[in-house]
C-alpha cells in the first residue's frame, strides 16, 4: 500500500541541463578559452532559488544517463532540492548550454539539445499526481509544452492538480524550440486555463496573448484564466495585476549587470517564496526584483541564487515603487 504523498512547498517541472559559461566577458564564444560549469535550466533553477530562501522544493525532469546527468543530481542535492523525480533517459545525452557575455544586456544563448533533450521525455504515466496536487506551489514552463511526450505530461499534471494552491505557468518562450509563435500560442492557451499565475517578459507575454502593451498583456492573461498576471518589463520594472483588482508596479533594482541570464529564475523562486508567505503584491514583486538583481550582478545562475538575508541587504538600498494602486 502506497504511503502518503511527500510534502513540498514547491514542485517544478521542466528543463534542466549543464550551463557552460565563459570565464571571460566581452569575448566572442569562438575565442573563449575557459568556462565555468553550472547546473542550469529554468525549472531546476527556480527550485534552487526557492530552496535558497528556505523552501522545501523538488523538480520533475530527466537527464541523460551520463556523467553530466550525475553532476546535475549532485548539484540539486547540494542545493537542497529533492531529486527523486529526476530520472535518466538512455537514448539522449544531458543537454549543455553555452552563452556569450556582453554586459549589460547582450547574452546570446546556444542550446545543444538535439536530437532531443531528455527533459522532453517526461511521461504522464510516471508522474506522482498525489505529490503534484499536494504541493503548495506547482511550476511549469513553456518549454515543457514544445514537444511530446512532455507536452501531454505537462497538461495532464496541470489538469490533475486542478488549480490546487498556486499553479504557476512560466511562459519561458524559447523560439528555437518551436516551429513558430502561432504553434506555441495554442498550447500556451491550453496551459493557461489550468494555471492560477502567469509570469513572463514582454516577448513571452506577446506569444501567449497576441498583445504587447504591459497592461493589455496582464488583462489578456487574466481573461485566459489565471488569477495573477506578472509582466516583466525590463528597465521599466515589473507589473503585477490580480483578478481581485489589486495592482503593483515596481522598478528594477539598480546593479552593475555581469550576466542577466539567471535573473528571471531568481525572480521566479522569490515569487514562489512570496506566494507561500502570503505577502501582498508590492512586497512580493520588490523581493523578486531584488533576487533577480542579485543574480544579474554575478556570473553564475544556480550557485548565485540569494539567501533571504542577501535579498534583504539589497532591498535596504531600494527606492519606493513607481506606483501602487
Amino acid at each position: 500500500m502506497a504511503g502518503p504523498a511527500p510534502y513540498f512547498d514547491l514542485i517544478t517541472m521542466g528543463r534542466i541541463g549543464v550551463d557552460l559559461y565563459p570565464l571571460q566577458t566581452g569575448v566572442p564564444l569562438a575565442r573563449v578559452e575557459t568556462f565555468g560549469k553550472f547546473l542550469g535550466g529554468s525549472a531546476a533553477n527556480v527550485a534552487v532559488a526557492a530552496a535558497r530562501l528556505g523552501r522545501r522544493t523538488a523538480v520533475i525532469t530527466r537527464t541523460g544517463d551520463d556523467p553530466f546527468g550525475t553532476y546535475l543530481h549532485e548539484e540539486l542535492v547540494g542545493f537542497g532540492v529533492d531529486d527523486r523525480w529526476v530520472t535518466p533517459v538512455e537514448a539522449y545525452p544531458t543537454p549543455v548550454t553555452f552563452c556569450e557575455i556582453f554586459p549589460p544586456d547582450d547574452f546570446p544563448l546556444y542550446f545543444y539539445r538535439r536530437p532531443k533533450a531528455p527533459d522532453l521525455e517526461i511521461r504522464t504515466d510516471e508522474l506522482d499526481f498525489a505529490a503534484i496536487r499536494g504541493a503548495c506551489v506547482f511550476w511549469i514552463t513553456g518549454t515543457g509544452l514544445s514537444e511530446e511526450p512532455s507536452r501531454s505530461a505537462t497538461l495532464a499534471a496541470l489538469e490533475g492538480r486542478g488549480k490546487a494552491g498556486a499553479t504557476v505557468f512560466d511562459l519561458d518562450w524559447r523560439p528555437m524550440f518551436w516551429r513558430d509563435a502561432d504553434q506555441a500560442r495554442s498550447h500556451y492557451r491550453a496551459a493557461l486555463r489550468h494555471a492560477t499565475v502567469a509570469v513572463g517578459n514582454l516577448d513571452e507575454c506577446e506569444v501567449a496573448t497576441g498583445v504587447r502593451e504591459p497592461q493589455a498583456c496582464a488583462e489578456a492573461l487574466l481573461e485566459a484564466g489565471v488569477e495573477l498576471a506578472v509582466v516583466k518589463q525590463g528597465p521599466r520594472g515589473v507589473l503585477a495585476v490580480h483578478r481581485d483588482g489589486s495592482r503593483a508596479e515596481v522598478p528594477p533594482v539598480p546593479v552593475e549587470v555581469v550576466n542577466g541570464l539567471g535573473a528571471g529564475d531568481a525572480f521566479g523562486g522569490s515569487l514562489c517564496h512570496g506566494l507561500l508567505a502570503g505577502w501582498d503584491l508590492e512586497k512580493t514583486m520588490r523581493h523578486a526584483n531584488a533576487a533577480g538583481a542579485h543574480v544579474a550582478a554575478r556570473l553564475a545562475c544556480s550557485s548565485a541564487m540569494p539567501t533571504e538575508s542577501e535579498v534583504e541587504d539589497l532591498l535596504a538600498g531600494v527606492s519606493s515603487p513607481l506606483s501602487r494602486h
